[in-house]
């Protein structure tokens, strides 16, 4: 993925102080650039360069090596399309203090060229994010890395099509939205796709590449045969299978990258006919499995979240520990380790599994079909996570991140759905409040590996609002955040 990207390196420099200035800067810039791609921190390859029109380049980093008018750079921030982060650092460490000399400090003049750069993007409200530091350190590196990866992340967004297997759930507010104007601001292209559609390629798909995708079942998971019986337990694994194939076809022919389903628009025939053909319940497994290979997807025609898991999917490639679709489900009073467990009916990706999943086939009683029907079975790793929504608010869209502990959950078992268990920060009472608060979803795209600070990237390359809730959040300074967020807003939208 990362790959086909390059972040853009541009250089502040003028005449000023003679050609052999610029060779200078020219010299410095490319070692940089050089020591930058080679420390192994950074996912986006860097390229030095003096303009930004390629469909390749995701962002720029801009640095000021000598002082360079601010005024000089209008015309291109007025035409700046991309990310930008304004990189406050100096090709040399340290004072040379017994060589320092005018042309010395006429020529590194970073202190001064960057704050004249800063000053010009603030007058003219240019989005961007500020590291200051020096550029061999690691821990700089790594702001950089964090700000090239949701660069990439928001790339991706803008050639992403969610296809809605159906709507979104009746009377369910949260999951719905203003589809054009999501586009607008955030780039995901949202169409809805019949369900008939789906089916005639369900129909097309032989008994034979079922059976062969059942056989990769078998070596990829544990096979756990429960109450369904030997006969229907392999019944409902091959019928998963067929579905999890025409999906795959569907989402590769019409070039999708992200997907949800709804248990009340299935398709086909009444399963009691005997010419049913068609899915025995939603396609649970399909979409696991679609998810653990980066496609987006939303439970119920959630396609906010659908859109926002394969982002956050994008951004953390080659990280360790895994992300999912979850959502809220039940919680648990305990003291200082209230949780609330996280599950959904069927989907949740096995890339946060902490042990091999089991397949099993149970019941599922919800939705225009009542069936049996496959899925894997798993608890979720542990330790410290993030989730994450967006929200419609009629006049802006919020994203809304929130610190949790996934922590070890007493045995269940008799719950036939994968599932995670998280207690809130900073506490149950204040982190479950401020979500709320918030008006947070019930669904979320939750990852091990990240942190609040590539949400905020996120948002600030996507121009909406952004809050969060950690371990320093308290109501009173919360509730004061909203109401100050509410009027600038408003205020914001007005002066347009």
């Amino acid at each position: 993925m990362f790959k086909d990207y390059e972040i853009w390196w541009v250089t502040g420099a003028q005449l000023l102080y003679g050609g052999d200035a610029v060779v200078a800067v020219d010299g410095h810039s490319k070692e940089m650039v050089e020591g930058l791609n080679k420390s192994g921190n950074i996912p986006v390859k860097i390229v030095y360069k003096g303009t930004n029109n390629d469909e390749k380049c995701v962002g720029i980093i801009t640095w000021m090596h000598t002082f360079s008018p601010a005024k000089m750079w209008i015309k291109g921030l007025q035409q700046l399309q991309k990310p930008l982060l304004h990189f406050h650092t100096q090709y040399n460490a340290e004072i040379p203090w017994g060589e320092i000399d005018m042309d010395f400090m006429n020529l590194n003049q970073s202190a001064h060229g960057d704050i004249e750069f800063g000053h010009i993007c603030t007058r003219m409200r240019v989005a961007r994010k500020v590291v200051c530091g020096y550029w061999k350190e690691e821990k700089v590196q790594k702001q950089i890395a964090v700000w090239a990866r949701v660069a990439a992340g928001v790339a991706d967004a803008h050639n992403v099509r969610c296809l809605m297997f159906g709507m979104n759930m009746n009377n369910v507010a949260v999951t719905d939205g203003d589809r054009v104007e999501f586009e607008q601001r955030l780039g995901y292209h949202v169409d809805y796709y019949p369900v008939s559609s789906l089916m005639d390629y369900f129909k097309k798909v032989t008994d034979k590449e079922a059976d062969e995708l059942v056989e990769e079942y078998k070596k990829l998971y544990t096979i756990k045969i429960d109450e369904s019986g030997e006969k229907v337990y392999w019944e409902k694994v091959h019928n998963a299978a067929k579905a999890e194939i025409a999906l795959r076809r569907v989402l590769k022919d019409e070039g999708a990258t992200a997907f949800t389903t709804n248990f009340d628009d299935l398709g086909g025939a009444d399963i009691d006919d005997p010419n049913f053909l068609g899915f025995d319940q939603i396609p649970g497994l399909a979409s696991q499995r679609l998810m653990q290979e980066g496609y987006g997807f939303g439970a119920e025609g959630d396609w906010k979240t659908a859109c926002l898991y394969r982002t956050l999917w994008v951004i953390q490639q080659g990280m360790p520990t895994g992300c999912s679709f979850l959502e809220d489900y039940t919680l648990n009073f305990a003291g200082d380790r209230s949780s609330c467990l996280q599950s959904h009916m069927l989907e949740v990706c096995p890339l946060i599994a902490t042990d091999k999943p089991k397949l099993e086939v149970h019941f599922l009683g919800i939705g225009i079909r009542k069936q049996q029907t496959a899925r894997l079975v798993f608890t979720s790793k542990v330790g410290p996570g993030i989730k994450a929504t967006v929200v419609d608010l009629g006049n802006r869209f919020r994203l809304i991140s929130q610190t949790v502990e996934c922590i070890e959950p007493k045995p269940m078992p008799n719950l036939p759905v994968a599932s995670a268990l998280w207690v809130p920060q900073p506490t149950f009472e204040i982190g479950a409040g401020a979500w709320i608060l918030a008006g947070g979803t019930h669904h979320s795209a939750f990852s091990y590996d990240i942190t609040e600070e590539y949400w905020e990237d996120f948002a600030e390359m996507t121009g909406i609002e952004y809050v969060k809730i950690n371990k320093d959040t308290n109501i009173a300074d919360f509730k004061q955040t909203l109401r100050n967020n509410e009027v600038y807003y408003m205020l914001n939208k007005a002066l347009k």
